[in-house]
């Protein structure tokens, strides 16, 4: 049995889509066919990932790895504490950072984000899918109708200039990673990344479900295209990036398959022999 984990945007669907194109579809139920399994593993918390568990996946690796189940059982629940996302929260909003929130169940958007998001341009999956959610109105709520009572996994950041970091690094990069996902020169003046708990990524969620399955890293296959794939791209046997991808995560692949919307991922399953 192998084990193939699949981000989302830009990789299993165009940017900010809940539909995957026919052929990943059929690439998916071909390998799980197989006697493989087959899990999301996106910085996308629950709710926002939610719309494609319609398609019988394993389980998930969800929030960066802050959330890990396999089938209806879950392995690893790692919210942040109240100080943490209190501290974070104050750094990001003094410096007039942008932010986007994610609890398990809901995302909150500052409320000015979407005007701010009309400035770039199409530098990298993640910031496409921030600027197609909030233009579609899709599940994200305001941020000041948050009432700090659900659990914070993630922050989302997206700002002018990464000075305006500084004093959230301060006093936070100890126990938090800043992924930078592009710079301000490729995406139109805009800066964007994930703050995301050094208590776990995407890599060590996927050593647990391997763990869990009794299936050695070495059959484990990762498909990004992002540099919140990282860990994932490093931690699997064999790693795959889409050719729309991040150039410097495309370095570190093992195969470079065709970009989602010229049906990469079937492509790349056929040539590992997963389907």
């Amino acid at each position: 049995m192998k084990l193939i984990f699949l981000d989302i945007d830009g990789t299993l669907t165009s940017a900010g889509s809940n539909v995957p194109p026919d052929s990943a579809l059929e690439a998916i139920r071909a390998a799980q066919a197989k006697g493989n399994k087959v899990y999301l593993c996106t910085g996308r918390n629950y709710a926002m990932m939610k719309p494609l568990l319609k398609y019988g996946f394993d389980g998930y690796v969800a929030s960066s790895g802050g959330y890990v189940v396999n089938g209806d059982e879950v392995l690893f629940d790692c919210p942040m504490s109240d100080e943490q996302w209190n501290t974070a929260i104050k750094a990001f909003h003094d410096n007039d950072v942008f932010c986007t929130v994610e609890t398990k169940d809901v995302t909150y958007g500052d409320e000015n984000l979407g005007e701010f998001l009309k400035q770039g341009g199409d530098g990298n999956s993640e910031l496409l899918r921030w600027r197609k959610a909030i233009e579609e109105k899709l599940d994200i709520v305001p941020i000041s109708k948050f009432d700090g009572k659900a659990a914070v996994y993630k922050i989302v950041f997206i700002c002018k200039d990464e000075s305006q970091l500084t004093e959230a690094r301060e006093k936070l990069e100890k126990d938090f990673n800043f992924v930078i996902q592009g710079s301000p020169i490729a995406n139109a003046g805009i800066l964007n990344g994930e703050f995301i708990n050094r208590a776990f990524d995407k890599g060590r969620g996927i050593l647990m479900v391997a763990e869990k399955e009794g299936v050695p890293v070495a059959d484990t296959y990762g498909f990004g295209d992002s540099m919140n794939d990282l860990e994932m791209i490093e931690t699997v046997g064999t790693s795959v990036v889409m050719a729309n991808g991040n150039e410097e995560l495309k370095k570190r692949a093992d195969v470079i398959c065709p970009s989602v919307e010229e049906d990469g991922l079937m492509a790349a399953f056929k040539q590992l022999g997963l389907c």
